[in-house]
């Protein structure tokens, strides 16, 4: 048996190795202090880990830019500890207030145009009129948000493109020394990123499956979401071809399992052909996409640490989760 997949750093540390937090008061005090402080500190919500910085100032933003090797065009999500917050940096229609009702706190993401006297910096924004925000569902990461004050950017704490953590040594496997501190609130129970919705001009549009099945959405709404309109640069988070992605190629709707490949598989029937996997993982033997979601990139990283050229991924069902789940699958699958 192969160890986890801790993303090594291979352009080396920049700095002090990376504190580890416990998740108490003294932990949080800390946490909230570095962020105030324009660090950055990684934290658990019920997705994944994000990595946090004061999303008001823009030499913060542009460290964590820099922490992640991240495009610039790709805007990050602002976080904030409740809604009254969130209402305080953007606009929100009738649509929105509906859905920021139901779903928050948890893994949803809106997408709306900024309040007037909004405080996330046109840097976390990529220059956009509009702004992303959530209020995670996780208590401790309402905790932190609300001790810090200020909204915090916190996109997946990991360098762009690579498989998303969902545990504390995930992320130091991959940012060790690049960033002041993580809080490690053990391992996050969703595991794959917030659904983000634009609610922009009187037609919510789904930019990113996530954690909030588009149904789900849909039957608050009383209608359909649409697709994103076309531009020149993303909306959100998460809408690059290639992302999630691990070192290993990535063949999807895998009928059978070739030799020496990994082998990520779902429910009780296996494909063709496993016993000849050089690894093989399942993402739930009982076919629930929740465990599936909560255990995709930790078995990602797993499977691409037994040294396989390819992680054949078994047929995932595209109804509720399994949306989200294909997403992440596909883009860990595009060309790079």
């Amino acid at each position: 048996m192969w160890e986890d997949s801790l993303d090594v750093n291979d352009l080396g540390s920049t700095g002090a190795a990376t504190r580890q937090l416990g998740p108490d008061a003294d932990g949080l005090a800390a946490a909230a202090g570095l962020l105030r402080a324009g660090r950055l500190v990684a934290f658990p919500t019920e997705t994944v880990y994000g990595l946090g910085a004061d999303a008001t100032d823009a030499a913060a933003v542009a460290a964590l830019y820099a922490a992640k090797e991240r495009p610039r065009f790709n805007p990050l999500i602002a976080h904030l500890p409740d809604r009254d917050a969130a209402r305080r940096e953007g606009s929100f229609d009738a649509d929105a207030l509906r859905l920021a009702e139901v779903f928050w706190p948890g893994p949803l993401t809106l997408v709306v145009p900024c309040a007037a006297g909004g405080r996330v910096c046109d840097l976390a924004r990529a220059g956009l009129p509009s702004v992303a925000l959530r209020v995670p569902a996780a208590p401790l990461a309402r905790d932190l948000l609300a001790r810090v004050g200020r909204p915090v950017a916190a996109p997946s704490a990991n360098r762009s493109g690579r498989v998303s953590p969902t545990a504390a040594a995930h992320v130091l496997g991959d940012l060790d020394g690049r960033i002041a501190a993580v809080l490690d609130g053990g391992t996050c129970p969703v595991g794959v990123e917030s659904t983000i919705v634009a609610c922009l001009d009187g037609t919510p549009r789904l930019l990113r499956p996530g954690g909030v099945p588009r149904e789900a959405i849909e039957a608050v709404l009383g209608r359909a979401l649409h697709r994103p309109a076309e531009g020149p640069a993303p909306l959100s988070p998460g809408l690059l071809a290639s992302h999630y992605a691990p070192r290993a190629g990535v063949r999807l709707d895998a009928g059978e399992i070739r030799p020496g490949e990994a082998a990520l598989l779902f429910g009780p029937d296996y494909p063709p052909g496993v016993e000849r996997a050089r690894a093989r993982l399942n993402l739930s033997p009982a076919g629930d996409l929740a465990e599936a979601a909560a255990n995709l990139f930790a078995h990602l990283r797993r499977l691409d640490a037994s040294g396989a050229e390819t992680i054949a991924v078994a047929p995932i069902p595209l109804t509720g989760l399994g949306e989200a789940i294909a997403d992440r699958l596909q883009r860990a699958a595009a060309p790079r």
